[in-house]
């Protein structure tokens, strides 16, 4: 690690070897102007190293005396020790105006599972098992049927009683019994209760016991996630994502459903849905280099509809009132039965749903999180086209679902997109000449914004005063970045000589409404659910951030913008995909197999659309941040000081 100071801002933050010098000064909340995205560009950043050493930074933009002086640009500058570094346009800003910058990037501390405490704890319990075992051929005196041998020899040597050998391992097992000369691996498949029978699902020559994985799923409206996992050790061996085929019949869940009701539609979704995941799990075997014949379950998980389709299950019903899913449990299913290409030893556990709205996604993520076994009272958010929101600890749950649109993953947006190369993904301003500081994701230059960088920039336009509470722009500030152009008022993050798409990257007024409606509903979704529950957001003991952008999100950022309730963000953690993590974990413990069924049952859920107070709260949240700004003290303290600064 090493030491960074920023002059004259007297700013200090601590860095990795290696790390971009322009990104530390973004998490320090010290403001470069930058606006083609880190790419070197534009070269507008220029610092100058005043004790210390970088590498890089050295570009055809800096002349041979400004590098004599130690000039450098900032974002192809590398920290390779304790720097001191000047900024020398802000040198000459009244301090005072320093002083109102910004507040230092704070993401949510990320919390990963820790798989080696399951071992320690005895509840690393794969639901499919492999034993090796050498059996004594039968002879004249020892005519055992090979199944009955089987059954036998794992109850007296193994202790292994309730027993059950399905039809498939009856037929191979002669087969596989004499080419292995009576040496074989046998797969068993374990019980979710205690006393109840274990099934022997597949039987192998030799000793395969080494070899035995399985494959966690997420089944994203978007987009579907896999893992494959090593069941000897808990280690997830590839991962691997695809956009969802489904998308071709509809962007949100509810097009689906339309889509469904045609004829052979609801074949058809289920059939592009399983292809899509046959090539996930193509790709994780190839990774990973092992043997799809050596996969013994796959674990899925995912929102209600999702479910219902790749089920083949009709979900006509989940858009109509009163909102009623055909089953919200689902059986052991043969994965083969499903279009899946794995074999027919391989059974589909499908996580259990909670409403038509709250599916098997959010359950996976409150049992991956640990949620049902803290005494802590939880807040889980998990933020994407449709919200999900539930509060409780271990002795309770409640539950609610929002649509909060696709602004978060770029849709509605001009110049939105999902994160990716070129994507504005952080953003400060200068508060005397507006210019702007934008990083992308890879450092190139900018062509979009993604949901991370949309919720930075309008945070940092509303605190400076850019824009108003109702996300219109100040008209009366004297720069070009503010603009018309056909009727709508923007903002020019980026010139489109400084872009990757011959054209100016803005951000207009309609965009901001858009992410004002997208925020005021789960924002509203939060303050309804704890309202009915009999709480406030101060109850809360943690938070806990689920869905594709969490670990990106400012948290200062997003409570400036109303996204998410004021509260110390010490007690925000990201779990990252909840639903992959929830499928991750039944696939390497049966406790969570157990646990599932009796946390759905203690689920309350509250439609909110039912809820008379919902649109009360939404309305009032159609403001940045709030109607109400007595809900943000912090803010509201900040806000004030600026003003006294600016008079």
């Amino acid at each position: 690690m090493h030491k960074v100071t920023f002059l004259p801002h007297n700013k200090m933050i601590q860095v990795d070897d290696g790390a971009n010098l322009i990104r530390a000064a973004m998490d320090a909340g010290v403001h470069i102007n930058a606006s083609c995205g880190g790419e070197g560009v534009c070269g507008k950043c220029r610092v100058m190293i005043e004790a210390g050493e970088v590498d890089g930074g050295i570009t055809e933009k800096l002349r041979p005396a400004d590098l004599e002086k130690g000039y450098r640009l900032a974002c192809r500058s590398a920290v390779k020790s304790d720097l001191t570094i000047r900024v020398p346009v802000e040198s000459e800003v009244d301090a005072s105006v320093l002083k109102t910058q910004f507040t230092p990037r704070r993401t949510a501390r990320i919390k990963q599972v820790d798989f080696e405490q399951l071992k320690e704890r005895g509840l690393f319990i794969p639901p499919v098992e492999k034993k090796y075992i050498e059996l004594p051929p039968p002879n004249v005196q020892d005519n055992l049927a090979d199944a009955t041998r089987l059954v036998s020899f794992l109850k007296i040597n193994h202790n292994e009683h309730r027993l059950v050998t399905r039809l498939p391992v009856i037929r191979k097992l002669p087969r596989v019994l004499r080419e292995g000369d009576f040496k074989i691996t046998a797969t068993i498949a374990r019980p979710v209760h205690e006393g109840r029978k274990s099934h022997i699902i597949n039987v192998e020559s030799g000793d395969t016991t080494d070899f035995n994985y399985a494959i966690a799923v997420d089944i994203g409206t978007t987009t579907v996630y896999g893992q494959l996992l090593d069941l000897k050790t808990g280690e997830a061996l590839a991962e691997h994502g695809e956009f969802n085929a489904q998308i071709s019949y509809g962007e949100d869940v509810i097009s689906r459903i339309v889509y469904a009701e045609k004829p052979g539609g609801l074949e058809r979704l289920q059939q592009v849905v399983a292809e899509t995941i046959n090539v996930i799990i193509e790709k994780l075997v190839r990774k990973a280099a092992v043997d799809c014949n050596q996969i013994s379950a796959i674990t899925l998980a995912g929102n209600t509809t999702m479910t219902q389709l790749f089920l083949k299950i009709d979900p006509r019903h989940i858009r109509r009132a009163p909102y009623v899913p055909a089953s919200t449990l689902y059986p052991p299913i043969s994965a083969a039965d499903l279009g899946l290409a794995l074999g027919d030893h391989v059974t589909a556990l499908v996580y259990p749903a909670i409403s038509s709205y709250v599916g098997g996604d959010i359950v996976a993520g409150i049992m991956g999180a640990g949620i049902y076994q803290t005494e802590k009272l939880t807040l889980y958010l998990d933020i994407g086209t449709n919200a999900e929101v539930v509060i409780g600890n271990r002795d309770w749950l409640a539950c609610a679902a929002c649509s909060a649109g696709p602004a978060f993953e770029g849709g509605g947006i001009q110049f939105g997109m999902r994160a990716a190369r070129g994507a504005i993904e952080d953003f400060s301003i200068d508060p005397l000449t507006l210019e702007p500081m934008n990083i992308t994701i890879g450092n190139v230059r900018p062509k979009g914004i993604c949901g991370s960088g949309l919720i930075t920039i309008v945070a940092t336009l509303f605190e400076l005063g850019v824009i108003d509470s109702q996300g219109k722009f100040n008209r009366d500030l004297d720069t070009p970045r503010i603009r018309e152009s056909e009727g709508i008022v923007e903002y020019v993050l980026a010139w489109k000589d400084n872009t990757q798409i011959d054209r100016d990257v803005t951000l207009s007024e309609v965009d901001i409404d858009n992410l004002i409606r997208a925020k005021g509903a789960i924002y509203s979704g939060c303050q309804t659910l704890l309202e009915e529950v009999g709480l406030t957001i101060g109850d809360v003991e943690q938070i806990i951030l689920a869905g594709g952008f969490g670990s990106f999100i400012d948290l200062e950022k997003a409570m400036i913008i109303g996204l998410l309730p004021e509260t110390d963000p010490e007690k925000v953690t990201f779990v990252g995909n909840g639903s992959l993590m929830g499928a991750k974990m039944s696939s390497l413990t049966n406790r969570i197999r157990r646990d599932v069924v009796e946390v759905t049952r203690k689920m309350t859920n509250f439609e909110l659309s039912e809820t008379g107070s919902y649109m009360d709260h939404y309305v009032a949240a159609l403001f940045l941040p709030h109607t109400d700004i007595d809900l943000f003290p912090r803010l509201k303290k900040r806000m004030a000081e600026r003003r006294k600064v600016a008079e």
